[in-house]
């Protein structure tokens, strides 16, 4: 039998045998969960959350004053791109700069040379692709919501950083003082890989201008979303049918049924005016028409999903765009 004294070591020995599997654990869990720390800590910072609040006071009326002007939806890229500007203008500094760093890794020649080379060409490309990228992604910004906002602006404050490393590079290069020149290069593509970084974060990870209704297909029969009693007329309602959200509209007689959440940025487009069958987005003014979901005016670059509807027993029905299968017959077979 043991005795007390024996637990106690036994208890102590299985604890420090504990605590290096412990440790091991939390090790690896911090290997997969070090971004979203990242982010998390990005967003807790203080400063970043005052100037966002700051800009956002200013820019914001300035965009909402100017929304119909075709040069701000056309910095977004919205309908007829298909998608936002900003990440595929973004591949041109990136590409640039490292061409940069390419070229001066083959540069042998050790002697200062005053004007510019074809690494200083490259640079200078690229200072002027990320202005253009500057600002659609400016663009872009004012219309993010919370910590994707803030998130976004310590994105552009690192590629703002690494804009002022490449110019200081290139007026270096241009002075003569290659070394000095390569340095400041190597910096910029370092901070733009950060920057970079943290703007996959927000595409892939957080979802920012991702289609929000991707995915949406069902229900994939007629399902019954409300009594036809319970729907007024010129009045958006929102349903709810198998888990689908939809906005109900009824006007001359005519019903129409579009996906609730907007393509853009998931706005209830129920609580969005309606005029001329048109409804407006309330989180960011973008406009679908309620017979085709075309969109009529952005940041949206998608349009929203219609559904068909029916009236059966004084029930409202709905259904997906991609019905599901009939079953054959009892005794048939499918060719």
């Amino acid at each position: 039998m043991r005795t007390g004294s024996g637990q106690a070591d036994d208890l102590t020995a299985v604890g420090q045998q504990a605590e290096p599997a412990v440790s091991s654990l939390c090790a690896a869990t911090r290997l997969v969960t070090w971004h979203s720390d990242l982010a998390a800590w990005v967003d807790r910072l203080g400063w970043l959350r005052t100037l966002s609040d700051r800009l956002t006071a200013v820019l914001g009326p300035v965009r909402e004053r100017h929304q119909d002007n075709l040069a701000v939806e056309l910095l977004h890229g919205g309908r007829w791109a298909g998608h936002p500007l900003h990440p595929a203008l973004s591949d041109l500094p990136i590409g640039l700069w490292a061409g940069v760093m390419v070229l001066d890794a083959m540069d042998r020649d050790p002697a200062p040379r005053r004007g510019i080379d074809a690494a200083g060409k490259l640079s200078a490309a690229g200072i002027i692709a990320a202005g253009a990228t500057a600002l659609t992604g400016l663009n872009d910004w004012t219309v993010s919501n919370d910590q994707d906002r803030r998130v976004g602006l310590f994105h552009g404050l690192l590629n703002t950083a690494a804009l002022g490393l490449q110019c200081a590079s290139l007026g270096t290069r241009m002075a003569g003082h290659r070394g000095t020149a390569r340095a400041l290069a190597a910096a910029s593509l370092m901070v733009t890989a950060a920057a970079g970084y943290l703007g996959g974060h927000l595409v892939f990870t957080r979802g920012v201008m991702v289609s929000r209704v991707a995915w949406a297909a069902g229900p994939r029969r007629w399902t019954r979303a409300l009594q036809e009693a319970d729907l007024p007329d010129d009045s958006p309602t929102p349903v709810e049918a198998e888990g689908r959200q939809i906005m109900l509209y009824r006007h001359g007689g005519s019903l129409y049924a579009i996906d609730n959440i907007c393509s853009h940025a998931g706005g209830l487009l129920s609580r969005g005016a309606v005029a001329e069958l048109t409804v407006t987005c309330p989180l960011h003014g973008s406009r679908f028409a309620l017979t085709d979901g075309c969109i009529s005016r952005g940041p949206a670059s998608q349009p929203q999903p219609v559904l068909p509807t029916r009236i059966r027993n004084g029930w409202i029905e709905v259904r997906g765009s991609q019905p599901a299968p009939r079953r054959p017959a009892s005794g048939r077979t499918r060719p």
